[in-house]
């Protein structure tokens, strides 16, 4: 299989980027897409998925309270973290996901799509009871798959975001299936935005993929939100690929 630490970047022709200052109203429903459940309440939803290792313990333990985690912090983890890195207050800039959308690029068949409500208004509120961790159940045929786009839309609050990063990082057990690394770059205060990855996904050898259908929510991801280098949100996600 292949097992990458390098993080990847997806290319320009890759990411499409739209920002909208206006604040307009977004379709408020859900949409599940064919072939997937997702676990928890729908409405706390605001991302997107424990290994112990003794490198890992030792990376945690350069890291002192009070200190930003850096891009170069989570590159190094080597498993699934056990704790969250940050805390919803740190999500100074009011970031706020209303859709996450994901698509096969090759039948073009869209697997998931998720809305939240929004409101009208874009307000300074941080959600200290957002939810930061979520469960999916795929088909064992996701993991055939080897191209997605994952399409976000969130909000930013009256602040400007620079260098909006995000580092994804998937794990089965504590083998590293893949790190994705995207640059989103500026949002301007008070915007609406939507953005789209093109995820190429891993080939991975038979008996993973075996053991990673009779292992559910063995399969997990930790999802990284820097700005300026500074990480302000993080979830979590696990997986399950149901027959």
């Amino acid at each position: 299989m292949e097992s990458e630490t390098d993080s990847t970047q997806c290319n320009e022709d890759q990411m499409s980027q739209t920002q909208d200052g206006e604040n307009g109203e977004q379709d408020c429903g859900l949409e599940g897409g064919e072939g997937m459940v997702v676990d928890g309440d729908i409405q706390d939803w605001n991302g997107f998925a424990s290994g112990e290792t003794a490198e890992e313990d030792d990376m945690v333990a350069d890291w002192k309270s009070g200190e930003s985690v850096t891009p170069q912090h989570v590159l190094r983890l080597t498993s699934y973290t056990k704790e969250f890195l940050c805390s919803p207050e740190d999500n100074i800039y009011n970031i706020n996901f209303s859709r996450f959308k994901i698509r096969d690029l090759a039948s073009g068949s869209v697997i998931l799509d998720l809305k939240k409500h929004c409101p009208t208004e874009i307000k300074d509120v941080i959600q200290l009871d957002a939810g930061r961790f979520i469960q999916y159940h795929f088909s064992p045929a996701f993991l055939t798959l080897r191209e997605i786009g994952a399409t976000l839309e969130f909000t930013v609050g009256s602040k400007a975001l620079n260098r909006f990063r995000l580092i994804e990082r998937h794990f089965f057990r504590n083998l590293l299936l893949k790190t994705f690394d995207f640059e989103i770059g500026f949002c301007i205060p008070h915007s609406r935005n939507t953005c789209e990855h093109i995820y190429c996904l891993p080939d991975l050898e038979p008996e993973t993929i075996d053991e990673m259908i009779a292992s559910p929510f063995e399969t997990r991801s930790d999802s990284f939100y820097f700005a300026n280098n500074k990480l302000i949100l993080h979830h979590k996600a696990e997986y399950a690929f149901n027959p």
